[in-house]
């Protein structure tokens, strides 16, 4: 009988998956790699991402580049909504992570908020 998980932990290991997704974007990739990525079982990944793509986080690709249809496989990539909300995030990270810096590099005398109180 496998432990039960919090819907705490199923929610951080879906925000793993969807990391991964985002940062391997556009590849697809199988279910099997995503249980490798985030060293989980296949089944239960399988589970998570059926509920990502529910949610419209994900997106299953069921057939080849031929066109012909997986038997026994799925392929996922992050979702095109969800990578433009994604990328919107990192962005703004990115933005405010370079304002700190050009704060830190502009600034002549040492700010009192960024100097550690001995």
């Amino acid at each position: 009988m496998m432990p039960v998980i919090s819907k705490q932990k199923k929610d951080k290991i879906q925000e793993q998956i969807i990391f991964h997704l985002y940062n391997i974007f556009p590849k697809q990739v199988f279910t099997s790699d995503i249980a490798k990525e985030t060293a989980r079982d296949e089944e239960f990944i399988k589970a998570l991402l059926i509920d990502l793509q529910k949610k419209d986080l994900a997106t299953c690709i069921m057939k080849n580049p031929q066109g012909i249809k997986y038997e026994k496989r799925m392929r996922w990539r992050i979702s095109n909504k969800a990578y433009d909300v994604y990328s919107k995030h990192q962005t703004q990270k990115n933005s405010q992570a370079s304002q700190i810096q050009e704060k830190i590099y502009s600034s002549s005398e040492p700010s009192l908020d960024l100097v550690e109180r001995g």
